[in-house]
């Protein structure tokens, strides 16, 4: 009856902040980051479209069959999608599956056409894929597209060092949390290609329960492009005890976090990534993470959550038990020429999460700061 109530209150929420004059798009993102995110599909075909500023009334035609013909991704983009059965529900009957297939194939055709400095990559379709079930195939083709310029701009470039770069965020964020698992894993030699699928298809090529897929969009969309690098390194954070008990070896360690569990505690970890987010921004980090490369990426040209997260109560708390410590232990102003605070941190963490979930606020205070960026195309 509890859960009920919950759901109905934030559905009357959602259609308020829908009805809007203008669209409350800050409470659409706290609604999409908080428990349980959108809840249904009938939501997130009205929600989704708001927080990528996709104007549903001025949809692009459906592309034609023309779109195949001397297309230099067509074949590549073919063996991709008959790739792609098992992401498409159990029991669907193959006629319809394959007319979805051939719409799949469809929409990434149209996307790459119309937008020529953008480059396929294999494990796009696994994100096309999860807009077309949810939102049908010409509301897909909108989202993707604003998507595809916007959040997956990096991995569609034509070399992969944007990529990288995104995933050299990984051990850096694992670091300020667990330097024992970070040790560890550099002592493995493990590197952070276990995580490139993950990354690249927004977890939707490695997890098998469509309910989490679509969850995980709806917080990924409402939150800042390097977000799913957050999320990658929460769980890694949360299998900790399996990784130190694992042998150090690279083979070991990277067959053991390349096997996802499928029975993440997703809210758990939702909150987690987010809270990470508002203590450790990418700024925080960008040095360790290859700096040369941060002014080319998508995610630099996002306003940090930096000034939200200074004025929100967790980090404040934060910061005060920092100032709280022994001067022997003072912290440098720099993040990255910090002592080791393996156990402090991980309490303090722990700490944000239960009480506030950081994310949510940050999002709610730096959404208006983000909105006319999707409005102007910052981006080239």
């Amino acid at each position: 009856a509890d859960f009920d109530s919950k759901k109905k209150r934030k559905v009357a929420e959602i259609e308020q902040a829908l009805s809007s004059d203008p669209i409350d798009v800050a409470a659409l993102r706290r609604m999409a980051i908080s428990e349980g995110g959108l809840l249904t599909d009938e939501i997130r075909c009205k929600v989704w479209p708001k927080l990528l500023s996709v104007n549903t009334d001025d949809l692009p035609p459906l592309p034609g069959k023309e779109l195949r013909e001397n297309n230099k991704d067509y074949q590549q983009v073919l063996l991709d999608v008959r790739r792609s059965l098992r992401r498409f529900p159990p029991g669907m009957p193959d006629d319809q599956r394959e007319g979805l297939q051939e719409e799949l194939i469809d929409i990434i055709l149209h996307v790459l056409q119309r937008n020529p400095q953008l480059h396929y990559y294999q494990g796009y379709h696994d994100i096309v894929v999860t807009f077309l079930l949810v939102v049908g195939d010409r509301l897909a083709t909108a989202l993707v597209e604003k998507l595809s310029t916007h959040h997956l701009r990096d991995f569609m470039d034509p070399t992969m060092d944007n990529t990288k770069h995104i995933l050299n965020y990984l051990m850096p964020i694992i670091d300020q949390v667990n330097p024992e698992v970070h040790d560890f894993m550099q002592s493995a030699e493990v590197g952070t290609i276990f995580a490139l699928s993950w990354l690249i298809t927004w977890f939707g090529h490695v997890l098998s329960d469509f309910r989490h897929v679509v969850r995980l969009y709806d917080f990924f969309l409402a939150c800042h492009p390097l977000m799913p690098i957050y999320f990658a390194a929460v769980i890694v954070l949360y299998r900790e005890q399996e990784v130190l008990d694992c042998e150090c070896d690279m083979a070991s360690v990277h067959h053991l976090l390349s096997q996802i569990p499928q029975d993440l505690p997703y809210e758990t970890l939702i909150s987690r990534a987010g809270d990470l987010f508002v203590q450790f921004p990418p700024s925080e980090l960008a040095r360790e993470a290859a700096q040369q490369q941060a002014e080319r990426t998508a995610a630099s040209t996002f306003k940090d959550f930096e000034l939200a997260s200074v004025q929100q109560r967790p980090d404040t708390v934060l910061r005060q038990r920092f100032r709280e410590r022994p001067r022997g232990e003072e912290r440098t102003k720099s993040v990255l020429t910090k002592p080791r605070t393996n156990r402090f941190v991980k309490l303090a963490v722990m700490g944000l999460t239960v009480a506030l979930g950081a994310a949510a606020l940050a999002v709610v205070k730096s959404a208006l700061e983000w909105a006319p960026k999707f409005e102007l195309q910052i981006f080239p």
